[in-house]
């Protein structure tokens, strides 16, 4: 607030009190209210003036050191962090949390689910092994081969003839698979 805001606030506090005063203050007391008011309101805005000059200062002293946002960043995680393992609930988590690891159910519960694992893993590596092979069977089958040609045929058609190729449709011995 520059002093013309505090001109402006005089005037419209001051009418307003003018017109009506609360209950048991005389126009003596609301006078001297405002004026403290008026000191206060001037005092605030000087130490809001102080805190920008100081905090300019205080960066202009940060650079110097070579102390920079992304340290200062950093620096302020570190002491958080060590204020959150210092808190009580944080310590009372810990700790429940290690007697939660020693007890037999939760020791009970890492086996079964470890067992689990082991178990859906080699399911997952049978059931893979069974399709590559039924995918192999199905490769070698004839009706692949006889589907096999056909494509083959169909891009002969389609694509024609590249460079190297002969006149005769491609074989199920040049196909991709």
């Amino acid at each position: 607030m520059d002093s013309s805001e505090h001109g402006s606030s005089k005037s419209s506090t001051g009418e307003a009190s003018a017109g009506t005063l609360p209950p048991g203050l005389t126009e003596e007391e609301a006078e001297e209210i405002q004026v403290e008011l008026t000191k206060v309101e001037d005092e605030i805005q000087t130490l809001r003036q102080v805190i920008v000059v100081k905090e300019r200062h205080a960066a202009e002293l940060k650079r110097r050191l070579g102390i920079g946002p992304l340290s200062e960043i950093k620096q302020n995680l570190t002491k958080g962090w060590h204020e959150v393992q210092c808190s009580n609930p944080y310590l009372t988590a810990s700790a429940t949390l290690e007697e939660i690891g020693r007890s037999d159910a939760y020791k009970r519960t890492q086996e079964t689910l470890s067992q689990a694992g082991h178990m859906t893993s080699a399911a997952f590596s049978s059931v893979g092994s069974a399709i590559r092979n039924r995918f192999g069977e199905m490769r070698n089958s004839p009706s692949f081969k006889s589907f096999e040609d056909k494509v083959e045929n169909m891009k002969y058609k389609v694509m024609g003839r590249s460079n190297g190729e002969s006149d005769h449709s491609p074989t199920s011995n040049n196909a991709p698979f």
